[in-house]
């Protein structure tokens, strides 16, 4: 009696019969693998909540550049009259060199949306293309201040770019660097609240004197800390006054 011949396969011939039904369960069985492990790996990552770097758009609004350039909103086909937005310039650096000079003017930005919930802004075009101040520079507008007091919160330090929706949040060395290498291109810091400070979790920093504080906090960025100082809130956008001798890494 002849012996049965097993069924063999390479490459360049065809399937035998035999173990065609083996190879489709063995690619089905690896699909489902890789995705159930893509799936389990995605799970493990924290939320940083929808981020988004979206299209072009424009506005109109008060430019205030301490402690970092932020608009005001008068009218915008995007954002909403009375909405504070950061802004930051191409790359990894922020806008103070569009904005210095226009202090406290009226002026029409034009760039590319960057949202994250509670947090908006925009990348700047250059030059005057992104930032210029307006003929009219009449406006009832005002932008008010108001002081919530001394608090003393725990969350992370961020740049407001990246976190804002132009890359998403990560963790480690990495996530650490590019922050770092954000703030010191004058990105604005935020300060991302463990917790939701007057229906906010997002903060812009300054230090105690209202100004810029991006030197203090370098050594604080992509990790859990604690510090305290005053709370504003300037038009739509809370402000951290930190008080840097405060900061302290949580453990």
């Amino acid at each position: 009696m002849a012996k049965t011949q097993e069924p063999f396969f390479v490459g360049w011939g065809k399937v035998p019969k035999d173990l065609r039904l083996f190879l489709i369960c063995c690619a089905v069985g690896l699909v489902v693998g890789f995705a159930a492990m893509a799936y389990a790996t995605a799970s493990t990552q924290e939320d940083t909540g929808a981020g988004a770097f979206m299209g072009q758009t424009r506005a109109t609004g008060v430019l205030q550049v301490e402690p970092y350039p932020i608009l005001h909103v008068i009218s915008s086909p995007h954002f909403e009259k009375g909405d504070t937005i950061l802004l930051s310039g191409n790359g990894k650096r922020g806008a103070i060199d569009q904005a210095k000079d226009h202090d406290g003017k009226i002026v029409q930005i034009r760039g590319f949306r960057l949202d994250r919930g509670g947090l908006q802004g925009v990348q700047l075009r250059n030059g005057q293309r992104g930032l210029r101040p307006t003929e009219n520079q009449e406006t009832s507008m005002q932008i008010p201040v108001e002081s919530l007091g001394r608090w003393k919160l725990s969350g992370e330090i961020c740049d407001g770019k990246c976190l804002g929706g132009a890359m998403r949040p990560g963790t480690g060395l990495a996530h650490r660097a590019c922050a770092n290498l954000c703030l010191l291109g004058d990105v604005a810091p935020v300060f991302v609240s463990s917790g939701p400070i007057d229906g906010s979790e997002f903060l812009l920093l300054s230090n105690e004197d209202g100004q810029a504080v991006t030197q203090d906090i370098l050594d604080y960025t992509a990790i859990l800390v604690g510090a305290e100082g005053e709370v504003e809130r300037h038009g739509d956008m809370l402000v951290f006054k930190i008080s840097p001798e405060t900061i302290k890494v949580a453990q």
